[in-house]
């Protein structure tokens, strides 16, 4: 792992540990419980302890930060050194240059904005607990809500993107379907055309044909009847008598 990065979140200077201990510097995470120690009857006493309670609950909050350099394991915990409102102020200076240096947006969902407004909250935690632990758990809790509350929004809001490129892949399927329906359709409408062109065409001919026999059928049949009458005149005169009986 590599060196901590910066943070908002306060923290003392690295300490150079030893791997071999490594597990019994580690500080149990799980659980939020912070029990109270009596007061000792001693003032120093009691503030001793008092900081080593503020630690505790720190570092039960927020985890020890361990990396290594070469063969170095190196550990770095939370400050549990009390701040001044010289310390807020700087701490809000500090938030405005580290958004104006990392280029937050202003507006608008920003991984940048969230981590270092994120990062104030938790130095904000921190500063509390020291003043009042109470509190500082309450503020720590309400932290962990807000947390929830943004996870289960980008869980659907994930959930949201993946039903929609499911649809829009859904419905570019539908599409090219009907695109390919459409065409194999426009290929039957142009070979139905083709074959109604063929059809009229023969049947054209074929009109064409029957009144052209018809046609002669009927020069034909004129003929014979022309051929008669011719017939019928040369009897007349042939036979005048008879004809007039």
């Amino acid at each position: 792992m590599a060196a901590a990065s910066k943070s908002l979140l306060k923290y003392n200077d690295p300490v150079l540990v030893n791997k071999n201990i490594n597990k019994s510097l580690k500080v149990e995470t799980r659980s939020l419980q912070v029990h109270f120690l009596p007061s000792p009857p001693s003032a120093r006493e009691k503030s001793a302890h008092t900081k080593d309670r503020h630690q505790h609950i720190l570092n039960t909050i927020f985890p020890l930060r361990q990396w290594t350099e070469g063969n170095d394991l190196w550990m770095q915990q939370v400050s549990s050194a009390a701040s001044t409102r010289e310390d807020v102020i700087k701490l809000g200076e500090l938030l405005d240059t580290e958004l104006q240096q990392r280029r937050a947006r202003e507006k608008g969902i920003c991984p940048i904005r969230r981590e270092l407004y994120s990062q104030c909250f938790d130095e904000l935690i921190r500063q509390e607990i020291i003043n009042c632990p109470e509190r500082g758990l309450l503020l720590f809790l309400i932290r962990d809500e807000i947390q929830m509350n943004i996870a289960a929004h980008k869980t659907l809001y994930e959930s949201g993107i993946a039903f929609g490129l499911r649809e829009t892949l859904r419905a570019e399927q539908g599409k090219a379907d009907t695109e390919k329906r459409i065409s194999d359709l426009e290929e039957e409408n142009e070979e139905l055309k083709k074959q109604l062109a063929e059809k009229r065409a023969k049947y054209d001919t074929a009109e064409k044909r029957a009144i052209g026999r018809q046609q002669l059928e009927e020069k034909r049949h004129n003929d014979e009847i022309q051929a008669l009458k011719r017939t019928i005149q040369q009897l007349k005169v042939q036979f005048p008598f008879r004809s007039m009986k």
